[in-house]
């Protein structure tokens, strides 16, 4: 009784499929912006805070931006902090269920002005 020949398995179609997946996942990666984000824990260094500055106070809630208890548009905190003491500290505090990218959104806008301390306080 003959035994019947085993045919060998062509590797083609796996390696077709891996390059087109490895394709897929870099071009997917080269349309994604990401961005950077300095944290620093308290105590720890930073800008030193101006003698005689008193440091602004700016809640984040999840709908709405806050500085000093006057409510403020995200685009427009750079106009709401204006004039920055070089040294000037803004003591963010979060408010309710904020996100991480509400959150990353309002350290990108801060860190855009210059002379500017940040810290975050936390959740309540």
């Amino acid at each position: 009784m003959a035994r019947p020949r085993r045919r060998r398995l062509s590797l083609t179609p796996l390696v077709d499929v891996i390059f087109l997946l490895l394709l897929f996942f870099m071009l997917s990666s080269t349309f994604t912006r990401f961005a950077e984000v300095d944290l620093v824990a308290a105590g720890q260094g930073g800008a030193p805070a101006a003698p005689d500055a008193r440091p602004l106070f700016l809640q984040l809630e999840p709908d709405r931006l806050r500085l000093n208890g006057r409510e403020l548009a995200l685009d427009g905190l750079a106009e709401g902090l204006d004039p920055v003491e070089p040294g000037q500290v803004v003591l963010v505090a979060l408010r309710g269920a904020v996100t991480a990218q509400r959150l990353t959104d309002l350290l990108v806008a801060l860190r855009a002005i210059p002379g500017l301390g940040v810290t975050v306080l936390g959740a309540t």
